[in-house]
């Protein structure tokens, strides 16, 4: 049993060191871009949430099982409905505080999704730097 948490745990380290190394800002936009580079864009944009997305469930998963091994070795069945609960409000957080900056520059539906989803990208990657912090 030990040696399996043990792989677990490699397992998880390694797939948070690929998950976050992965994550680069190459996307660009140019000043007045055509609808064809603007869609390029988005689309890499998309991409760079889906890595981000990536590395905040690897993250979460961890913190879940290092919450789990807590909760088994003090007996404390606080910690993990506190966290999930914690993981549901920031969902919201992200998508109200994205929602509205997206109906501010409707009815462009273009400038609307390039300001969401950078939204989204900024607050992803300030939520996975809080999941990064220690336990300890």
């Amino acid at each position: 049993m030990a040696k399996n948490k043990s792989l677990n745990t490699y397992i998880t380290a390694l797939s948070l060191l690929l998950s976050t190394s992965a994550i680069a800002n190459e996307c660009t936009l140019i000043d007045r871009p055509t609808p064809s580079e603007s869609k390029k864009y988005i689309q890499c944009l998309d991409k760079e949430i889906a890595l981000l997305q990536r590395s905040q469930q690897t993250w979460l998963n961890k913190l879940r099982l290092d919450l789990s091994k807590i909760e088994e070795d003090t007996g404390n069945t606080q910690l993990l409905p506190i966290f999930n609960r914690s993981v549901k409000s920031q969902h919201k957080f992200l998508e109200d505080s994205c929602r509205w900056r997206y109906l501010h520059k409707m009815p462009n539906a273009t400038k609307a999704a390039i300001v969401y989803k950078l939204c989204e990208i900024r607050i992803l990657d300030q939520y996975i730097d809080v999941l990064k912090q220690p336990l300890k």
